[in-house]
């Protein structure tokens, strides 16, 4: 997705102006879009005309609409949206109020118009138009004085950063100044990585090169990020793929993935984060059940509490019609991250998703226990009836 524009006022009512580039992008955009919003996009009408001689016909004209969104249409399998609604704005060709679908393409501009964008939404727009978090690999291929940190996306191999360094050749008596120069470069490429690679968003971080070079690389990293105390660099250690490769250039990346074995694991990573958070809440129900809570209610309970260390939640959620409903969600989700609690979105169409939605799509991991939480629920709940 590409972002054109965005117009927002201070009470975040405003609009973006966005451009699907690939199928996923769809998926994307029918998160974005909810009834009462308003979307203006190119279409195609069918129109009806008479001639001079009375003779009336029909042609179908491309047009831009502006429609007031009244339902939205997502068609999984071909990654197809469409949107109805009725047309808010003056048109030749169409009259005000009358009824119109429109189905996004790829490649054309539209605009989202929200009487006021939430959290939730304006991060979803963040995510979709940045290739860092689009990305399913991260890949550092190098070889000692040349790195290329890339970014591999279902369509593309984007190259973020290309580290080069000067290494002095082996002699004898120089070798601690050769290993210096080396670390400097290590350093550098750790450094492009930190930069240009979010690891919470990365399904996998490939580490390719020829001989033990990439060896030395991560032993280099993950001491540094020991000593510096850098948590972000070691809850995600376990990403780290190492990988043969004939050279640090960029084309060697081809080489790396298309290993077939290399292609199974990378495959077997997706949705790894959300996955094992689903199965740690499982644990937690099953060992610690004061710890694990489900149902709207009770983790909104927990959070009040500032009990929430993880929170699992369906974006299906966000895609309720009732707005004071799908308010509650975000407020949640909001909730918990100023609280430092850690939350995990599910797609709804992942199996986990699938999985999380069966608990009525939310669920959370608490700090610590609250033994009478259900209590608490069951005696409102008996207090309301009195």
């Amino acid at each position: 997705m590409r972002l054109l524009k965005k117009e927002l006022e201070k009470d975040n009512a405003g609009r973006v102006t966005l451009v699907p580039e690939e199928a996923e992008d769809m998926w994307h955009a029918y998160n974005l879009l909810q009834a009462g919003d308003s979307l203006r996009a190119s279409t195609v009408r069918k129109v009806q005309t008479e001639s001079a001689t009375g003779s009336v016909g029909s042609s179908r004209v491309r047009t831009t609409l502006t429609l007031r969104v009244r339902a939205v249409d997502f068609d999984a399998r071909a990654c197809r949206l469409r949107v109805r609604g009725t047309n808010a704005e003056e048109n030749e060709h169409v009259r005000m109020g009358a009824h119109h679908t429109i189905e996004l393409e790829p490649h054309r501009p539209f605009t989202l118009a929200k009487a006021r964008w939430d959290s939730v939404v304006l991060e979803r727009v963040e995510r979709a138009c940045d290739p860092a978090w689009a990305a399913d690999v991260a890949a550092v291929v190098m070889e000692e004085g040349l790195a290329h940190v890339c970014l591999v996306t279902p369509c593309m191999t984007q190259v973020r950063a290309r580290v080069e360094a000067a290494i002095p050749r082996k002699r004898p008596g120089r070798a601690a100044q050769r290993d210096r120069a080396v670390d400097r470069f290590f350093d550098r490429v750790a450094e492009a990585l930190r930069r240009h690679v979010r690891l919470e968003g990365v399904k996998c971080v490939v580490v390719a090169s020829p001989g033990f070079v990439r060896q030395r690389f991560l032993d280099r990293l993950f001491q540094r990020a020991v000593r510096d105390g850098d948590r972000a660099l070691l809850d995600h250690r376990a990403k780290f793929l190492q990988v043969h490769s004939s050279s640090g250039h960029k084309h060697s990346l081809t080489e790396v993935l298309s290993d077939p074995d290399v292609a199974s694991r990378l495959s077997d990573t997706k949705a790894a984060g959300e996955v094992k958070a689903l199965d740690d809440f499982y644990k937690m129900l099953q060992h610690e059940p004061d710890r694990a809570f489900y149902g709207l209610k009770q983790v909104e309970k927990a959070n009040e509490a500032l009990a929430i260390d993880v929170l699992l939640i369906s974006d299906e959620l966000f895609r309720h019609q009732d707005v004071a409903t799908r308010s509650r969600y975000v407020r949640l989700v909001d909730g918990v991250r100023e609280n430092t609690g850690t939350v995990h979105i599910f797609s709804s169409l992942h199996v986990s998703g699938e999985q999380l939605g069966q608990l009525t799509g939310v669920a959370a991991i608490l700090r610590f226990p609250i033994p009478d939480l259900s209590d608490q629920e069951d005696s409102s709940s008996s207090s309301g009836e009195d």
